[in-house]
């Protein structure tokens, strides 16, 4: 191997001092520079006030998205400490907010019993990656105030005024340098702190968005707990259990459960540690699975619901239906990365089974009724897995007896690369016709589909396998459904959806959307599900390249465009596409196929809950949430066609 000449001696090695690292490398602070990365900035700031409030000194906290997306984060806790730090031997604000790793969070000996920022990097990740920062402190009987640039602070600590209150008001604007955009989203906002409102017995949040003519505010503080949470997230379901389970043991870690069954057939858990919600779930969730399996079992044989012969019920049967909420406090917290998703505790497991054991297990003893209607779902729900294991074989066997496993209908790239492949699945015969002779056959495949699909908010998994719109799609992905579902085995890297612009085929995006969310979940989480925009008009004229609009504003800016240009809008003609099979194949790849030219939406998995809440409105058995969604929305509506 050639050697590459260059010096290497200490001057070419970097130091990166104070913030710097976090500016350098603020994806292994935030998780991403994206969005994403946009909004962790508030919840870190957040975090301290919870923090304050799970040490019982904080009852209110206040965020509001100012003009120009300045945030602006205050609490009523005891304020961040002024005095010179005896290490550092700056005040102990400026410490926290330009010193990495400082934090009242350490040790057995420091400020909090429990707490959510634990890395003690929240606060100058906060400040390094912001335009400026603005720090305000009341305590001690004084108002003092600080301000940082891009992590740098200018001037000093200096006292503005008296006070006999105490609490700390953040501003900050994030840096347009290191985000890709610093415009917040109010619902995403919203939905963190009415979670963080739950899981803070009493602790009130309010947000308001000052950004519009009209101001929004939200006011959130549950004197329920994780009762109202779970009340909340059944609000649109029917339920078996009206009131919810409501588990809870203070020792030395906290457990706080609250557990409804639905007669939906997804389960829907969601666990906190130290109320920061760890997405990939970790020890606690662990615990409480485990729990629930043997408690129900037990609780079945020895009621002889289950008989000698009878195997076991398994965990999927026993969550089908179920809505959980699982909250831990942990004094030393392990998480994985600073983004917080996962809890590597390994005692937090025990913990959690050993009272829930307990406490479950008294639950069902004397609520006789209650236990025996959850059980006879979770029997129904073995009994469909069952069936659904017969039909899955009966697929699979099917498959390896025919000379090709893949769907009549498919037309298939010639790439096996994974990665480089993206399936279309394309509404109609018709359009799939013109996607086929459009396409680059070298790594775009389409799967015609036509009529619609099964409704699987309604549908077990044993109505899945074998049904005629849906098997065409878990055979083209090749990762299978559900449980047995394995995102490494993915036949294509972008899975699309191609329907029309109309109310159909908004219908068929909401019922592939709905199965993906239930059975193929990670497809979604792992950012390989998409939408594709076809455009809603043509504009041509003799002697001009045709101009496609995919919006009505699109549609206006081309016309004033045009206009720039001499051409009037009467010399122009204007086709309203009402589907895609409207369009020839060079059109369909122009507009809506040519990676150089198309307008792809990701689908992101951002609000796992408010997902939850919107498919089992839209797709679920209940009529009147649906009722209000419309008349709620329907003010919305462009293009109806009738």
């Amino acid at each position: 191997m050639e050697k590459y000449e260059h010096k290497y001696g200490a001057e070419q090695i970097q130091v990166l001092e104070g913030l710097e690292p976090v500016r350098k490398r603020p994806g292994m602070y935030i998780g991403s520079t994206s969005v994403r990365g946009l909004h962790h900035l508030v919840y870190e700031i957040v975090d301290n006030g919870v923090d304050e409030a799970l040490a019982g000194y904080c009852t209110e906290i206040n965020v509001v998205i100012e003009k120009g997306n300045i945030i602006k984060v205050k609490d009523n806790g005891r304020g961040i400490p002024i005095e010179k730090h005896p290490k550092t031997g700056l005040s102990t604000v400026e410490t926290v907010y330009t010193v990495l790793h400082a934090g009242g969070k350490f040790g057995g000996d420091s400020g909090y019993k429990v707490a959510g920022g634990l890395h003690g990097v929240g606060a100058s990740v906060v400040n390094a990656l912001s335009e400026w920062t603005e720090v305000t402190v009341k305590r001690d009987g004084g108002i003092y105030k600080i301000r940082f640039e891009r992590g740098k602070t200018v001037g000093t600590l200096e006292r503005i005024g008296d006070s006999n209150e105490t609490g700390t008001e953040v501003r900050f604007l994030a840096d347009s340098q290191i985000f890709e955009t610093t415009d917040y989203n109010f619902d995403t906002l919203e939905t963190r702190f009415r979670e963080i409102a739950f899981l803070t017995k009493g602790l009130r949040i309010t947000i308001e968005d000052q950004r519009e003519e009209e101001p929004k505010k939200s006011d959130f503080c549950f004197e329920g707990g994780l009762i109202s949470f779970v009340e909340f997230l059944n609000k649109n379901k029917e339920k078996i259990n009206e009131k919810p389970i409501y588990i809870e043991k203070n020792g030395d870690v906290p457990v706080e459960i609250a557990i409804q069954y639905t007669t939906a057939y997804s389960e829907n858990i969601h666990s906190f540690a130290n109320n920061i919600n760890t997405v990939e779930g970790g020890t606690h969730l662990e615990g409480f699975k485990r729990s629930l399996t043997k408690v129900f079992n037990d609780y079945a044989r020895s009621h002889n619901i289950l008989k000698e012969k009878d195997q076991n019920l398994q965990g999927e049967d026993i969550r089908e239906g179920i809505t959980a909420v699982i909250s831990v406090k942990v004094k030393e917290a392990q998480f994985e990365g600073q983004t917080k998703t996962k809890l590597g505790n390994s005692e937090v497991s025990g913990v959690v089974m050993s009272m829930m054991n307990e406490a479950l297990s008294a639950f069902l003893e004397e609520n006789p009724a209650v236990a025996k209607a959850i059980l006879e779902k979770c029997m129904s729900a073995s009994r469909a897995r069952e069936a659904a294991r017969k039909a899955r074989e009966l697929v699979r066997r099917k498959s390896a007896l025919e000379t090709t496993t893949l769907p009549g209908k498919l037309a298939d790239c010639s790439s096996k690369v994974a990665e480089e492949c993206e399936v279309y699945i394309v509404e109609g015969d018709s359009a799939g016709g013109s996607a086929k002779q459009g396409r680059d056959r070298r790594y775009q495949a389409i799967l015609p589909l036509w009529g619609k699909m099964l409704n699987v908010e309604k549908a077990r998994a044993d109505k899945i396998y074998g049904n005629d719109k849906l098997n065409p799609v878990i055979i083209a992905i090749g990762a299978g459904i559900g449980n047995d579902f394995d995102i490494t085995k993915i036949r294509y890297g972008k899975v699309i959806i191609m329907a029309d612009a109309d109310v159909d085929g908004a219908h068929i995006r909401t019922l592939l959307l709905t199965f993906f969310f239930r059975y193929m979940r990670p497809l979604i989480e792992n950012g390989n599900v998409f939408l594709a925009q076809p455009p809603l008009y043509k504009l041509s004229k003799k002697g001009m390249d045709d101009v496609y609009c995919y919006t009505d504003d699109d549609l206006d800016k081309a016309y004033k465009n045009l206009e720039e240009k001499g051409i009037s809008r009467d010399q122009l003609g204007l086709q309203r596409y009402k589907g895609l099979g409207e369009m020839n194949p060079e059109q369909l790849w122009e507009t809506t196929m040519n990676p150089e030219t198309r307008i792809l939406v990701k689908v992101t998995m951002e609000d796992a809950i408010k997902a939850d809440e919107i498919f089992t409105i839209l797709m679920g058995d209940e009529v009147e949430p649906r009722r209000e969604f419309i008349e709620n929305n329907a003010k919305f509506v462009k293009n109806l066609d009738v």
